[in-house]
């Protein structure tokens, strides 16, 4: 069963990534021998060897209860191993009901991960708020609490680690990609690829405007590596199994090929002595991979991660040097009020972009019109139709998440 929704989901006939659901819901599912899919937004790979349980993942503080009750219907065995692909909330929380259990009998399971997750979630720890905020503005989830208590690792390396367990390894290769705590695992006994947040079956999450840095050209270069190790299974931590060494080489090559464009490309021009506004403007991922279903914009998006690369090479400034050292955004939005003959206006102005199509321009007008009438019902009432529209015509949960989130701003106030 899993092997034929596979093949639909890279027929592209499914969606299953870190936007769709998918089989989400259906328990562990078994892969092969001693080998389970539990899927959920975070996947989790279980193992059942020689009379142990091993994660890898373990799911959000959100599923680790679901987690563990599916987990235990598929085996009863103790967990004794866990491992994180990377620090990502919605990887290191389910390993508390297994612990539990394990306390009951002095034992506890030993954790695996990199290095630089323990600084993750030291720096979750001071920015709690922040991490909050932005969640709750991503994923629309105005009650979401960001946790500060962590389950540590145990076990920490740098570059290389080999783990094994029963009868079976675990070798972990760090990777800089998504975050820069990432292990790629690689069970040879199956030929099993274990990517965690390296492959989610949409473009990379390369460039996410909320978050902290991101590697494009490292996770070009851990892509061709994982390329290289022959895989017949690969189980990422968000969307579908894929099955067959050529299906996961040439998932896993295009993927490479599609970021290295946008980084020569970004870099070439930075190189150039472009602007940053230019660079955005002027990228464009490969045309020939726009219809893979593993390549679609829908979490992310290309000019996101341009800006990104922007930030990795080039620092904060933009070219712009009115940006260098610019005025309030209020302060500038008043001025433009007044040149244009009010609030209202602008917010006119920003209506007729609207209607004419270029809802880029009409963000600016508007945002501009609520700064300089913050109070202004029937301005924000405008703002919250820009933006709604732009939400519904979005593609990307980055995009979609910001501007509906705008637009709730304005409709509680108008």
């Amino acid at each position: 069963m899993i092997a034929e929704y596979a093949d639909r989901v890279w027929r592209g006939e499914a969606d299953d990534s870190i936007v769709d659901p998918g089989m989400q819901g259906r328990g562990v599912l078994t892969v092969a021998d001693g080998v389970g899919w539990w899927p959920g937004f975070g996947n989790v790979i279980t193992f059942e060897t020689e009379g142990e349980l091993a994660l890898f993942d373990t799911s959000s503080p959100f599923s680790a209860k679901k987690l563990h009750e599916d987990v235990r219907a598929w085996t009863r065995a103790p967990l004794t191993t866990a491992f994180y692909s990377h620090g990502h909330i919605d990887h290191v929380f389910g390993t508390g009901p297994f612990e539990e259990e394990e306390e009951e009998e002095g034992r506890r399971a030993t954790v695996y991960a990199h290095e630089a997750v323990v600084a993750r979630f030291e720096r979750y720890v001071l920015t709690n708020g922040y991490n909050a905020v932005i969640n709750q503005r991503q994923f629309q989830a105005p009650q979401l609490r960001w946790p500060d208590v962590y389950r540590h690792p145990d076990v920490t390396y740098a570059d290389r680690l080999t783990v094994r367990r029963g009868g079976l390894t675990f070798d972990l290769v760090h990777a800089k990609g998504e975050t820069d705590d990432a292990s790629i695992g690689w069970v040879p006994e199956h030929k099993l690829l274990l990517p965690g947040d390296l492959f989610i079956w949409v473009t990379p999450n390369c460039g996410n405007p909320q978050k902290v840095q991101r590697y494009p050209r490292e996770w070009v270069h851990a892509l061709r590596l994982m390329a290289g190790l022959g895989a017949e299974i690969m189980l990422p931590s968000h969307g579908a199994p894929i099955f067959g060494a050529d299906r996961i080489r040439q998932a896993l090559l295009e993927t490479a090929e599609w970021l290295e464009s946008l980084v020569t490309q970004t870099l070439d021009l930075l190189n150039a002595g472009a602007r940053l506004d230019e660079i955005v403007q002027a990228v464009r991922p490969p045309a020939h991979l726009s219809e893979r279903p593993y390549l679609r914009a829908r979490y992310d998006e290309p000019e996101f991660v341009v800006r990104n690369l922007w930030r990795l090479y080039g620092g904060w400034y933009d070219g712009n040097p009115a940006h260098l050292k610019p005025a309030p955004d209020a302060v500038l939005a008043k001025a433009v009020a007044e040149l244009a003959g009010g609030p209202a206006a602008l917010a006119d102005a920003a209506l007729k972009a609207l209607s004419e199509g270029d809802e880029r321009l009409a963000g600016h007008l508007a945002e501009m019109a609520a700064l300089a009438a913050p109070d202004d019902a029937g301005v924000h009432r405008v703002r919250a139709e820009v933006f709604a529209t732009r939400a519904a015509n979005e593609l990307s949960t980055m995009a979609k998440g910001v501007f509906t989130w705008a637009a709730a701003e304005s409709e509680r106030r108008s």
